[in-house]
C-alpha cells in the first residue's frame, strides 16, 4: 500500500505540473481515424493516421521515446523525437505514465527491427492514470481481484477481453437467428407479483408506492406464453433471472436465459431450433463445430464435438443403463438405498423422483460431454410440459445436455387449463399464493399448441468459449462483500 500511495504521489504531482502549464488532461478531446490493431493491419509506409489508447510500454531513450498504444482491437508502437516535437512538447511528453490515454497524429513506418511504428507529429493527453496499472501487463493473476475488479482484467489479459468480445458475438448471432425464424423479440417484467415458471428460490424487495412485495423473476416463462394467449404466434426474449441461491462454477445469482416459444409446435420442433441454431452460432462465431477446452498451460482436455445429428435418448435409458434396468420397477427404498451406493447425495426428505434425478444430475449428466438430447423426463419434474402419450409417468420434453452440465430444457408447452391449474396446485403444496392466477385466467382464455425453451447463455458461452467456471463469462459475476479495512 505503501508503495501504491507514493506513486500515486508521484502521478498526481506530474498532473499538477501538468495544469501548472494550461495542459488538463480530462478536458481535451480527440478523435482517432481508426483503432490501433486496425493501423497494424493497414500498414503502409507513410500513411498519415490519428489514434488513441492507453499506454502500456514506455521506453525512455533519452532524445526520444518508444511507447505502445493500444485500445479494444489491438495495439501499435509510437515513436518521439525531441527534435521532430520541439524541447516544450517533448517535456510534456515526460509526465506521460503507463496506463495514462493519449492521442497521436503521425505517419507510419517500420523500424529496423522490423516493427510497425507511428512517427509522431503531435500529441494530446487525454486521461492521466493516478493508479498504477496491474504489475504484469501480461497477466494478473489474482483470481479475487480479476473478478472484482474486472477493468484491470480486461486491461492486463488479452485473452479475458476476446472472450468477452466472443460472448458479445453470440448473443449478436442467436439474434440474427431467431430473427431469420420470424421470431419477435419482446421484454417482459423482471419484478413480479408471484415468481414462476420454475422452482427456485426468489429474490424479493417492497415496492413502496403499491404498497405489496415483488419478486425478481426466477424465470421469463409465463409471461410469454401470455403472449401466445395473445396472438404473437413466434416470441423470444435475452434477460435476467434471479435466484436466491448458492453460487458455485456453474450457478450465479444473477444470470441471463433465452426463452423462445413457437405456436404449433411441440419439444421435437424446439429440438431442431436449438441444434440448428447452436450450430450456426458456433460456425459463426468460432468458425468450427470441434470445441476444444484446454488446461491452464494450453493442452487440449476435451473436444466437444457438435456435428448433427445430435443423439437422442430418454431418460428412463439412461437411468437404467447407470442403476439398473429395474430401477423403475423396485420399490422407493430400494431405489434410495442404491443411489446412495452409486455416491449420489440423497437428502432425507427427498421425494422418490427426487432420488433418481439426483442419480441423474450427480453421476449420468457429467459424462455427456457431446451434445445429448435427454428426453421424456418424469412428470413431477416439469409442471408446465404436457403428458406423455405412450408414458403418462413422463412428459414431452427434452434436457439438451453438453458439456456435463445441461444448456437448454424445452418442452411441449401444457395448454389445457384444467391439467395446468391441477398440477399448478399439486406444486404449490397446498400454498394457494404461490399460484399465478393470472397465468390460469390467460390459458382459459385459449394458447395455441406450443414448443418452448430455455437456453442458459452463459453455460452456452462456457462451452463454446472454452471456460470451466461461470465467473469467466459474467464480467461482473457476484461475489461476497469486501470485508471492511477495520475487520
Amino acid at each position: 500500500m505503501d508503495d501504491t500511495n507514493a506513486l500515486m504521489g508521484q502521478r498526481k504531482a506530474k498532473l499538477d505540473s501538468l495544469r501548472a502549464r494550461g495542459i488538463d488532461p480530462f478536458r481535451n478531446r480527440f478523435t482517432p481515424t481508426e483503432g490501433c490493431g486496425e493501423a497494424r493491419a493497414r500498414y503502409a509506409e507513410g500513411r498519415e493516421v490519428a489514434l488513441a489508447g492507453r499506454i502500456t510500454a514506455h521506453r525512455d531513450m533519452g532524445k526520444s521515446m518508444f511507447l505502445d498504444l493500444k485500445d479494444q482491437s489491438g495495439r501499435i508502437q509510437i515513436y518521439a523525437q525531441k527534435n521532430v516535437l520541439g524541447d516544450e512538447s517533448f517535456e510534456v511528453f515526460r509526465h506521460l505514465d503507463l496506463g495514462d490515454f493519449m492521442g497521436v497524429r503521425g505517419t507510419m513506418f517500420m523500424t529496423r527491427m522490423g516493427e510497425i511504428s507511428v512517427k509522431v507529429q503531435s500529441f494530446v493527453i487525454l486521461a492521466k492514470a493516478l493508479r498504477p496499472p496491474p504489475e504484469k501487463w501480461h497477466g494478473l493473476a489474482d483470481t479475487e481481484t480479476r473478478y472484482r475488479q474486472r477493468y484491470l482484467d480486461l486491461m492486463a489479459n488479452d485473452e479475458v477481453k476476446r472472450t468477452f468480445l466472443l460472448r458479445s458475438a453470440v448473443l449478436r448471432e442467436v439474434r440474427q437467428f431467431l430473427h431469420a425464424r420470424g421470431f419477435v423479440e419482446v421484454e417482459t417484467p423482471m419484478m413480479q407479483a408471484i415468481p414462476g415458471g420454475a422452482a427456485a428460490q426468489p429474490f424479493v424487495t417492497h415496492h413502496n408506492a403499491l404498497g405489496c412485495d415483488v419478486y425478481l423473476r426466477i424465470a421469463l416463462e409465463l409471461y410469454l406464453k401470455r403472449l401466445l394467449v395473445g396472438g404473437l404466434d413466434r416470441v423470444f426474449e435475452l434477460g435476467r433471472n434471479f435466484r436466491n441461491e448458492g453460487i458455485s462454477r456453474r450457478h450465479n445469482p444473477e444470470f441471463t436465459m433465452l426463452e423462445a416459444y413457437q405456436a404449433y409446435g411441440d419439444y421435437e420442433t424446439m429440438m431442431e431450433l436449438v441444434e440448428s441454431m447452436v450450430c450456426h452460432v458456433a460456425q459463426a462465431v468460432l468458425g468450427t463445430l470441434h470445441i476444444e477446452h484446454k488446461d491452464a498451460q494450453g493442452n487440449v482436455t476435451r473436444t466437444i464435438r457438435l456435428d448433427r445429428p445430435w443423439r437422442r435418448v430418454p431418460y428412463k435409458t439412461l437411468v437404467r443403463d447407470k442403476a439398473g434396468p429395474d430401477w423403475f420397477e423396485v420399490a422407493p427404498a430400494e431405489r434410495r438405498r442404491r443411489a446412495v451406493a452409486l455416491g449420489a447425495e440423497i437428502a432425507a426428505e427427498y421425494a422418490d423422483f427426487e432420488v433418481t434425478q439426483a442419480v441423474f444430475e450427480k453421476l449420468i449428466e457429467p459424462t455427456l460431454i457431446d451434445p445429448v438430447f435427454v428426453t421424456h423426463a418424469p412428470k413431477e419434474l416439469i409442471p408446465l410440459a404436457k403428458t406423455s402419450a405412450d408414458d403418462p409417468s413422463t412428459v414431452d420434453v427434452f434436457e439438451c445436455c453438453i458439456n456435463g452440465q445441461e444448456i437448454a430444457p424445452a418442452y411441449s408447452e401444457q395448454n389445457d387449463p384444467l391439467e395446468q391449474r391441477e398440477r399448478l396446485e399439486h406444486q404449490a403444496g397446498g400454498e394457494p399464493q404461490k399460484i399465478d392466477e393470472d397465468f390460469l385466467v390467460a390459458l382459459e382464455h385459449g394458447m395455441p399448441p406450443a414448443g418452448g425453451m430455455g437456453l442458459g447463455i452463459d453455460r452456452l458461452c462456457m462451452m463454446l468459449l472454452g471456460q470451466d467456471s461461470i465467473r469467466d463469462v459474467i464480467l461482473f459475476p457476484q461475489l461476497k462483500p469486501k470485508p471492511s479495512s477495520g475487520a
